[in-house]
């Protein structure tokens, strides 16, 4: 059975590189995986909005349409400017991009801490609200949140390590099915209203929602303050937008024409569905209430429902299949909208990795082309989140979207500094009138995402300073790696003139032993094929009586090696060895020490415990010394050889008088600037 047979059956068989254009995903495809967020936002928009009002009492609630078209508008703006830089920087950089070039690395890296940290919200928070509703439709589940939230991020993590056109098909059809059912519960409670003229009561509707102590009568600055609390609440329906700009090199060719195209089909199917709840809103009279008491008449024993299963439940009050779909495909909408992020972390992961700011690894793609590593770091930190709320997406929700608008703001600053470079240089008067406008859709939309911003961090920076030192970190993180890769590219830049770089005058083997076995041998044999200027066995006296044994053994063999042994008055093998090496390096700068460990190459992990310990801790400390260069000689035990069949040789003659050396030999080489070997192949010494 091949060993790598569970990690193809959970994510499917590799890819070869020149596939990766297969991977590209359509419109239609484009559309779930890169929108579902922003999609699902209108699920709790509308509601955030009506909870945000009901602090004032009725009396603010009609104020609820004016805000959701000002919502609506702020959106169409910003996907307005998103169109615009998808065109200007279709190389998946999105925001990052953008503000690096129009505003300096300083910035492009506050962008990215700020993606970077929403997309992780993005996941927590989607999966644990998804849990939610699912818990208070069965009750029977409550208590196990966390654990079905973990469970879920898991599964989502692992449909997206199948590739990025997989994961999209996976999750094509539930987004396709909550759109379908919301569009169709506008249309439907349309033609109740306006044909019919059916009356659609909500289930809150016949009760009275009464201001919150100390809130009665808002007027002046404090009803425009809670308006605009209202309106950044309702803002949560535009996260997710800046990922279709993160996310163009997944795009079929055209790439920047297709992105651009499923930007404005994301905005026109949110627009709707986010209008027309706020519309449903009003029609049946649904309320939500901050706190119980607000609802005078509710029945003590009353538990509120989501405004949308108000709705869902008042519209389809002659069709009881319907509220049921609506629910459904809400739930998982909201468990799937994650998806957006798993879409867009790794891909900004990888452009910060290619820039060494995050680890080169994250820049990998793996067997399925995509990026693994940045899909199992985002879910690792989604689950970090998820543990330290306790699942509990009212707590999670309240350090959301600080870090969208953030990115919003830089990004459209950064694409008004990009028109106006442009228009200093630009002589066609029809061009410049095309890049005059767009520079004022830039413009309005920095207005409005600066508002938003601003209430935003003055109503919640109780909670929101969370996401802040998460976003922090994260910027002297990135920016300590940078540091790091570039002394080391200094480091290693290569020398102009050949004359500059010193060569040793003479190599010192050491074969390091410990019996006189095959493993021993082998390395013998190996370090005189290399010919080095001097060559001697060493051994650590940690037992005089085995130490005895291995000189009488030696002699006998007539092995042609001298044996040196270093006295261990504590029985320690490292330090000796350390001393011994150092002396050598103190006598001759100039010398190259190179030391031969032999090892034993097992099968089994648990073999890994019982071998090798002495070995990895002996080359872990001379790996760190300049000038010594540490070679693994392996010795295949039977255990490995049973689990990938390999013709070993044997060499105890090699160092025999008289006798030829051996033609074969295998060897692991490690220089000292390398990092240590994998214990798994180290053997005792």
């Amino acid at each position: 059975m091949p060993a790598d047979l569970p990690k193809r059956i959970l994510i499917g068989r590799a890819l070869r590189s020149d596939k990766l254009g297969e991977t590209l995903l359509p419109k239609r495809i484009a559309l779930p995986v890169f929108a579902s967020d922003a999609l699902s936002s209108v699920a709790y928009a509308p509601e955030e909005i009506l909870l945000t009002l009901s602090v004032a009492g009725v009396s603010a609630i009609h104020f609820s349409w004016q805000i959701g078209i000002v919502v609506a508008v702020v959106m169409l703006a910003v996907v307005a400017s998103y169109r615009q830089n998808v065109h200007a920087y279709p190389s998946g950089g999105g925001d990052y991009e953008v503000a690096t070039v129009n505003h300096g690395p300083n910035s492009g890296l506050v962008v990215a801490s700020a993606l970077m940290v929403d997309y992780v919200l993005t996941v927590a928070v989607s999966t644990t609200s998804g849990v939610a509703n699912v818990v208070s439709a069965v009750p029977s589940l409550r208590g196990h949140e966390m654990g079905i939230s973990i469970t879920l991020v898991i599964l989502l993590m692992g449909m997206n390590l199948r590739g990025v056109r997989e994961s999209g098909g996976a999750f094509a059809v539930p987004t396709y099915a909550f759109m379908f059912g919301i569009t169709g519960m506008i249309g439907y409670g349309l033609v109740r209203d306006v044909f019919f003229g059916s009356d659609m009561p909500a289930e809150s509707a016949g009760f009275q929602l009464q201001a919150l102590p100390g809130d009665e009568g808002l007027a002046g600055f404090a009803l425009v303050f809670l308006l605009l609390k209202a309106f950044s609440s309702g803002c949560a329906a535009l996260t997710g937008v800046e990922a279709i700009s993160n996310g163009v090199p997944a795009f079929r060719k055209p790439k920047s024409k297709n992105a651009a195209t499923t930007l404005l089909m994301m905005a026109v199917f949110a627009v709707v569905m986010f209008m027309g709840i706020i519309y449903l809103a009003r029609l049946t009279g649904a309320q939500m209430a901050e706190e119980p008491s607000q609802l005078v008449g509710a029945p003590a024993d009353y538990h509120q429902k989501t405004a949308l299963a108000q709705i869902s439940e008042a519209v389809f009050s002659n069709f009881t299949p319907g509220f049921y779909f609506i629910a459904a495909v809400t739930g998982l909408i909201l468990v799937l909208a994650a998806n957006t992020a798993f879409n867009g972390f790794p891909v900004l992961g990888s452009i910060l990795a290619q820039d060494r700011y995050l680890p080169r690894q994250l820049h990998t793609r793996g067997d399925r082309l995509a990026f693994s590593n940045g899909i199992i770091l985002l879910a690792g930190a989604a689950i970090l989140f998820i543990v330290a709320f306790n699942a509990d997406p009212t707590r999670l929700i309240q350090l959301y979207i600080v870090g969208v608008f953030v990115s919003f703001n830089m990004s459209q600053s950064g694409m008004i500094r990009h028109w106006t470079r442009l228009l200093r240089t630009e002589q066609d008067s029809k061009k410049r009138a095309q890049m005059q406008r767009s520079r004022a859709i830039n413009a309005f939309g920095l207005v409005m995402t600066m508002a938003v911003l601003i209430v935003v961090l003055a109503t919640k920076i109780g909670h929101a300073w969370i996401a802040i030192a998460a976003m922090v970190v994260l910027f002297v993180m990135m920016k300590a790696i940078r540091k790091h890769y570039d002394r080391v590219s200094r480091e290693l830049v290569a020398a102009e003139e050949p004359d500059d770089v010193v060569l040793p005058t003479r190599v010192h083997a050491i074969v390091l032993v410990s019996k006189l076995h095959k493993p021993a041998l082998r390395a013998l044999a190996y370090a005189r094929l290399t010919r080095a200027h001097t060559l001697e066995a060493v051994t650590v006296n940690v037992d005089p009586s085995d130490t005895e044994a291995l000189r009488r053994e030696w002699d006998e063999r007539g092995i042609e090696v001298p044996l040196k042994v270093l006295d261990s008055p504590f029985r320690e093998v490292t330090g000796p060895v350390l001393d011994y090496v150092k002396n050598l390096r103190r006598s001759s700068p100039r010398d190259v020490v190179a030391v031969y460990i032999p090892e034993y190459v097992v099968g089994h992990w648990y073999e890994h415990l019982l071998h090798n310990q002495s070995a990895l801790r002996l080359k872990g400390r001379l790996l760190f010394k300049p000038g010594v260069m540490v070679t693994s000689v392996p010795w295949q035990l039977e255990s490995s050889e049973r689990r990938k069949p390999q013709k070993a040789w044997s060499a105890p003659g090699a160092v025999r008088r008289g006798e030829p050396r051996p033609q074969r030999v295998e060897s692991r080489t490690s220089a000292s600037a390398s990092n240590a070997s994998n214990p798994s192949k180290d053997a005792d010494s």
